[in-house]
């Protein structure tokens, strides 16, 4: 029977009414105990890392979930990490980069209702995760959420109360659960359980990272924004995420009338300056091309300036800061970053 380590964080699954709303009060102990049939699967430890709404997880406690499974992974086969849903793919993103290429499966799960609920999803996502994590062909970072097994970087919220909360944005889910049986198919089924490699070698154990550069900001663009905004953004921030209109469409034109820079001026500027811009685009599915229209185009070789392809927004926080984390030089952030992980994106040609 494999070892499991159960990490507690809080969120929805672990909530409870208090007159004030919900909020986090039962520990991972208490969670476990509340599936018995878990046990069945793995001898299941519980690690309670905090007991927070998911709201207010951050970067650091990105930092903190991830130096606690590197602390412990050689002592588990798998490890299950109970989180609220609000920012559950960012954090799986987060740790698709700091334990990159991970033999043993690191599986993030929660629940649309608190597991004390008379109808609650709790219980299932729990049991299924355990499921997925005790698998042999199991590996790296996945949400399993909703029968749903979703590689860590292309995980989004897509529904607010439905228990399918969770989709696959622009790539294939690993797997689906039905009941006790784990239904991969097509390529996916040939990748499961493949040796891991980093830098080009086989390894049997994953290639972990201890920092992040927080100083991340997304960019929405609007009709009728003003690019003197990249000017105030840069006390605070040493990148930003732009996600343009379309297919990766920003405006050539200034905010208005003689009101100074215009976007391409702007956007230049700040990566001149030797800061990162991620270009990307707000249009949830089949992602960016900025070599389709004039208004993109420009933007397609400058120097400095990265593309974000297809991959979610969630993602693109995460790598950034990871990419960042490891160095401020502006060619190892964009090898780091154009480096496919987790599925984040399709290998270069």
């Amino acid at each position: 029977m494999k070892n499991i380590l159960l990490i507690a964080t809080g969120g929805t699954i672990a909530s409870a009414e208090d007159g004030r709303g919900l909020s986090p009060t039962l520990t991972g102990e208490e969670l476990a105990r509340c599936v018995p049939e878990a046990s069945d699967l793995a001898h299941i430890e519980v690690m309670q890392l905090m007991n927070i709404d998911s709201t207010n997880m951050q970067p650091s406690n990105w930092l903190e979930i991830g130096e606690a499974i590197a602390a412990a992974y050689d002592d588990y086969d798998g490890f299950v990490v109970l989180h609220g849903t609000d920012t559950m793919a960012y954090t799986a993103a987060a740790l698709s980069y700091l334990i990159q290429d991970s033999p043993k499966p690191i599986v993030l799960t929660g629940s649309q209702k608190p597991m004390g609920d008379s109808f609650t999803d709790a219980r299932l996502n729990l049991y299924q995760s355990v499921l997925y994590a005790a698998d042999n062909h199991a590996r790296d970072v996945t949400v399993v959420f909703g029968g749903a097994v979703i590689a860590g970087t292309r995980a989004r919220k897509q529904r607010t109360m439905s228990f399918n909360a969770f989709k696959s944005v622009n790539y294939p889910s690993i797997a689906y659960i039905r009941n006790d049986r784990i239904v991969r198919s097509g390529k996916l089924a040939d990748i499961a359980g493949g040796d891991a490699w980093v830098n080009g070698a086989k390894t049997s154990r994953p290639h972990i990272y201890h920092a992040l550069d927080q100083r991340v900001f997304v960019l929405k663009l609007v009709p009728g924004i003003d690019p003197a905004i990249f000017e105030a953004l840069k006390a605070s921030y040493d990148a930003v995420i732009i996600e343009t209109f379309g297919i990766g469409g920003i405006p050539d034109e200034r905010a208005t009338e003689g009101s100074g820079r215009s976007f391409q001026e702007a956007i230049f500027d700040w990566v001149d300056s030797g800061r990162t811009a991620v270009i990307t685009t707000q249009v949830p599915e089949e992602g960016l091309d900025l070599g389709v229209y004039e208004v993109g185009r420009a933007y397609a070789d400058h120097p400095g300036i990265l593309k974000g392809d297809d991959m979610t927004t969630e993602a693109l926080v995460a790598k950034t800061m990871w990419a960042r984390g490891q160095s401020a030089d502006p060619s190892v952030v964009k090898k780091l970053f154009d480096c496919p992980v987790n599925f984040d994106r399709l290998p270069l040609a």
